[in-house]
């Protein structure tokens, strides 16, 4: 019933969410994409990694320069092939999946911190790539995200949008409802795989290689495998990141979306899923939340004497990490389902049925 209530919810939201939320709902779904990636790879099988943002930022462009048209800047000629832009977010995320597998030799054969500082070392290679092959990347300052489009329906700004009791589905709502699709088919796809055998192989690599090796688990190629699945969850990441900024500037992959990604997949429960999604939305909509209650916040200002309201969730969200691995390891998803247990302790009736039961139990029992 939950469940249900929420998908309608989804569903509705832009009938009553202005575009600004609406937005915010798409970089989330976007992010959420990344962090279930992320979650299969250090949460349930124990790879640290940093590298996220290089893949995000593969995938991301890739679908510009394979969706992008060619023209002439005053920076140089930009490259772009013109193909629609579903093939543009396929190849994408193809190529993201290509650079994880060329890796995948690397994170088999390292873990813990050596894999963490190789990784690492992938982000800042992206970073120069993006920030010197100008006639792809468009340089500095980054170039354009071309719209996405699929059966006709173009997810851009329109003067003849499609209105839907009278709300006019323009940029905002159609890719909250992109957002939503493609972030249902990741948890899917992540839920399954981990009920699966593939699935409970990982859990065992990550709680001792040796035992995993000992069952006759291919260590080396399950952890070669989980890399390259991981890098596929984040360049569709990035093609949704990119859509949601609007461009692919060199900035918006770095060094601080990798601390990000780990604060979402701790927060939000290691090796959980949907704790990915939850710690994702934690941590991308704590500024925005924060900059809308400025007003009644005293030290959150933007004068020179000031908090920013970025600074400010960055300090909540790292106290956050700090509390959940002292108190609650498991982050939000425990959380959650421990609520959901005491709720199902004090149902009404349920202490009548165990009381019942332990009555029986009594009778049975020629002890008491």
């Amino acid at each position: 019933m939950p469940l249900l209530i929420a998908g309608v919810v989804l569903l509705i939201a832009p009938l009553y969410v202005s575009a600004f939320w609406l937005q915010l709902g798409f970089t989330i779904s976007a992010l959420a994409v990344g962090a279930i990636g992320l979650n299969l790879l250090t949460g349930t099988t124990g790879q640290l990694s940093l590298a996220h943002p290089f893949f995000m930022g593969v995938g991301a462009l890739a679908y510009v320069v394979l969706s992008g048209e060619s023209q002439e800047t005053s920076l140089g000629p930009i490259i772009g092939l013109g193909l629609p832009p579903l093939l543009g977010m396929i190849g994408g995320v193809l190529l993201a999946g290509l650079a994880g597998l060329l890796f995948s030799p690397v994170s088999a054969r390292l873990q813990g911190i050596y894999l963490g500082v190789s990784s690492l070392a992938l982000v800042f290679i992206g970073l120069h790539v993006l920030n010197t092959v100008s006639p792809l990347s468009g340089g500095f300052n980054g170039r354009s995200t071309p719209a996405f489009e699929v059966l006709g329906l173009r997810f851009d700004h329109s003067d003849n949008p499609v209105t839907i009791l009278g709300v006019p589905f323009g940029r905002a709502e159609l890719l909250w409802y992109l957002g939503i699709v493609l972030l249902v088919l990741a948890y899917w796809f992540a839920r399954n795989l981990l009920k699966s055998r593939p699935g409970r192989a990982m859990k065992l690599v990550a709680d001792s290689q040796l035992a995993a090796s000992v069952m006759g688990v291919p260590v080396m190629q399950y952890k070669g495998k989980v890399f390259f699945a991981s890098s596929v969850y984040a360049g569709l990441a990035g093609v949704m990141y990119a859509l949601a900024i609007g461009s692919i500037a060199p900035q918006s992959f770095g060094m601080d979306l990798s601390m990000q990604f780990l604060a979402m997949i701790v927060i939000g429960g290691l090796g959980s899923v949907g704790g990915a999604i939850a710690g994702a939305a934690f941590v991308t909509s704590l500024p925005l939340v924060i900059q809308n209650l400025s007003e009644y916040i005293p030290f959150v200002s933007n004068s020179p004497g000031g908090m920013s309201a970025s600074h400010l969730a960055s300090y909540i969200y790292g106290a956050a990490v700090i509390l959940v691995l002292i108190f609650k390891p498991s982050g939000l998803a425990g959380i959650w389902e421990s609520a959901v247990r005491l709720t199902k302790r004090r149902r009404p009736g349920t202490d009548k049925t165990h009381t019942a039961r332990r009555g029986r139990a009594d009778v049975q029992d020629p002890t008491n």
